[in-house]
């Protein structure tokens, strides 16, 4: 076998491979003497059929298969040859392929990048640093009410703490306008979920009332043909209710999984898993500034063959994220929509595995465990969780990926500045790009 290896273009190589002829042709007629043993012909029994009528009937069709097997075959050897890392299946194709001379068939395929990490020494990291106070701890428990709170119907006029049910239709010019038209809708005056203006112009109005609400469409608007466009909504109030929230007491208590120590008890669970959410959240804030960098400041062509398979992935996902039918052919959806991320997430786990092999990084039982018991704290059975992980070989990859994740964002951390500051518990639980803008 003769290999000779060429750069096409960055990952991209072109493998030539030749095998001799004398090879082919040996594999191909032992192979035919196997098949004259078991070949059916006309006129000839089993086994006794001549192989000049073997060849004839089946040359072509065992030539085939022999080329395809060892082309496959040599192609393995090639590569390991040569150290090549393929990223993803090679395109061969035979350039050569005649009885009597020698095979050549090419393999066009991409290789995995060398990556090497740059230092991080001088990256600022900034760590949100907050408490769960007695105010934010309070603040949350009327969340959890109101979450639980229902509406009762009233006979007088509606404040901005009440909700109505409304009947409308929008008009623009005079003219009614697709999507402006609703019957029996719940709203809620403060909820700040209808376009400005319109809930606080409800403020007031009692049961029967009818009135025109008078709003402009902010410019920002999701429907194009609305954007900025004044408009006047006709509605009817059906009926005006207020809300009614629960009393903190033992049945509030074990909607939330406290089934004693009353308030004291609930207090301290909800306070326990607001800790427990601040933590994950300052986590994921310090894990991003880390893995936004260590993919701005490494520059190095993907594979495309990577890209590809990660599009499929974010593809899927996104069929299940929005409910599409089970039926959808979520290859549809067009691949540009999931290139700059598939090519992110990609470039990242190919930076990832390159710290792990440097730092000689590990996730051994013990790490897997300590994850896992953490994870498993919000459930109602953490030994179940546990088990289940740790028990489960197609769970337990995915918990040694996450841990091995997690080590590298630690290694790296280790090498940058990281800058402590301190917020109130609602600025460190929110989004990072909603601090952003506030800023």
């Amino acid at each position: 076998m003769q290999v000779s290896v060429e750069t096409t273009s960055g990952l991209e190589r072109r493998v030539t491979i030749q095998v001799p002829a004398a090879q082919i042709d040996e594999a191909v007629e032992e192979r035919l003497k196997q098949t004259a043993k078991s070949a059916r012909i006309n006129g000839f029994r089993r086994g006794k059929v001549p192989m000049s009528f073997v060849r004839r009937q089946y040359g072509n069709e065992v030539r085939a298969e022999v080329v395809s097997e060892v082309m496959r075959t040599q192609y393995v050897e090639a590569i390991t040859q040569e150290k090549l890392n393929p990223a993803g299946y090679p395109e061969i194709d035979a350039s050569v392929n005649e009885a009597g001379k020698d095979l050549e068939f090419v393999a066009t395929l991409e290789v995995y990048p060398e990556v090497e990490v740059g230092s991080v020494a001088d990256l600022s990291i900034e760590k949100p640093v907050a408490s769960v106070s007695d105010e934010d701890l309070d603040k949350m428990i009327e969340v959890l009410r109101e979450q639980q709170a229902k509406w009762n119907e009233v006979d007088r006029a509606a404040t901005e703490q009440d909700q109505v049910n409304i009947d409308f239709e929008g008009f623009i010019d005079g003219e009614a306008f697709e999507g402006g038209k609703a019957e029996g809708h719940d709203l809620g005056l403060s909820s700040g979920t209808f376009i400005p203006g319109f809930e606080a112009q409800l403020v007031g109005a009692k049961a029967g009332e009818e009135k025109d609400v008078n709003v402009t469409f902010p410019e920002d608007y999701q429907a194009e043909q609305l954007k900025g466009k004044d408009a006047v909504f006709k509605v009817k109030v059906n009926k005006v209710s207020e809300q009614q929230k629960p009393e903190l007491d033992d049945d509030f208590f074990k909607l939330y999984g406290v089934e004693e120590g009353g308030l004291e008890a609930f207090r301290a669970d909800v306070k326990k898993n607001m800790e427990r959410e601040l933590e994950q959240t300052v986590k994921s804030k310090v894990k991003e500034q880390v893995v936004t960098a260590l993919v701005e400041r490494n520059e190095f062509d993907v594979p495309k063959a990577l890209v590809s398979n990660e599009i499929d992935a974010l593809r899927q996902q996104a069929v299940q994220q929005f409910g599409g039918p089970s039926n959808f052919d979520a290859s549809a959806l067009p691949a540009e929509l999931f290139q700059e991320q598939a090519e992110k997430r990609v470039k990242l786990g190919l930076l990832m595995a390159a710290v792990v092999e440097a730092k000689e990084l590990k996730a051994d039982d013990t790490a897997l465990r300590a994850y896992v018991e953490k994870l498993a704290e919000s459930y109602q059975d953490p030994q179940q969780v546990v088990d289940y992980y740790m028990n489960n070989e197609q769970m337990r990859q995915q918990l040694e990926s996450a841990v091995l994740e997690e080590q590298v964002v630690e290694n790296l951390l280790n090498e940058a500045t990281v800058n402590e500051v301190a917020m109130s518990y609602d600025d460190a639980i929110k989004p990072a790009e909603q601090n952003a803008e506030a800023a």
